[in-house]
């Protein structure tokens, strides 16, 4: 696997974001029949005073958030699963960036009473399908995103997060 995690808040290393980030790409490419080492993509965590910056930078809406996603080539395939994507040249799959912010997301996972690493691990699989060309704009497109999310966290353990 050739995720990398780029920390710029020192409290996702307690957070343990390197562990929960391999093991959340592990359970996805097995569940989608992806080869993880011909994978690469970068997380960058982040606190909500980064997240918020990129928030208005890239979508225009001047808040901080949990997670955003920056897929390296559009893949979305409206009302369906996105197909798996295809090798580079070089024999890579370029997947593109992820965003996550401490502050929302502990403050999400306290008001939900769940477990801080459980809630992560759910928006690094969100994250990682949208680099996947997964959506949920429409009611189909969330319907299939959602399932998808589901079955990944029930093979690591995770309690349906809807």
């Amino acid at each position: 696997m050739a995720v990398d995690v780029i920390i710029e808040d020192p409290r996702w290393v307690e957070a343990g974001l390197d562990q929960l980030t391999e093991r959340a790409f592990a359970a996805l490419c097995s569940h989608l029949g992806l080869e993880a080492e011909l994978c690469e993509g970068s997380v960058l965590a982040c606190d909500d005073d980064r997240i918020k910056v990129l928030n208005a930078d890239f979508r225009e809406k001047d808040k901080a958030t949990n997670v955003l996603s920056w897929p390296a080539e559009e893949r979305a395939t409206p009302g369906a699963r996105p197909p798996l994507p295809e090798e580079d040249f070089d024999g890579t799959i370029e997947l593109g960036d992820i965003a996550i912010s401490y502050d929302t997301c502990a403050h999400e996972a306290a008001e939900a009473d769940k477990p801080m690493s459980d809630h992560v691990t759910h928006l690094i699989v969100h994250g990682l399908l949208h680099l996947l060309g997964y959506d949920h704009i429409s009611d189909d497109d969330a319907e299939i995103m959602e399932g998808t999310e589901v079955e990944i966290l029930a093979t690591m353990g995770i309690e349906d997060p809807y």
